[in-house]
């Protein structure tokens, strides 16, 4: 299944458990957050990162300059439980 497909299914499925109240207003804020312009701040897809310093599972702090100077680096963004 593409990624177009499973968006799709998943906004079949919020149509059927989110009341149209609910969806008309997170709809209008969807809209206002684009044309706001705050996209045009954001990271994309091929856009290097600035240098950064975050705490590993440790609790030490790592830099990503250190890291990339021993090869490529992936980050991966954990949004945590909501």
């Amino acid at each position: 299944m593409s990624l177009e497909e499973s968006l799709a299914k998943l906004r079949e499925a919020s149509a059927e458990r989110i009341p149209e109240e609910i969806r008309v207003k997170m709809g209008a804020a969807t809209r206002a957050i684009r044309d706001s312009s705050i996209m045009d701040g954001v990271i994309k897809v091929g856009d290097s990162l600035p240098g950064f310093n975050l705490p590993n599972s440790n609790g030490t702090m790592v830099s990503s300059n250190d890291l990339l100077a021993k090869g490529n680096l992936v980050v991966t963004i954990y949004r945590g439980h909501w």
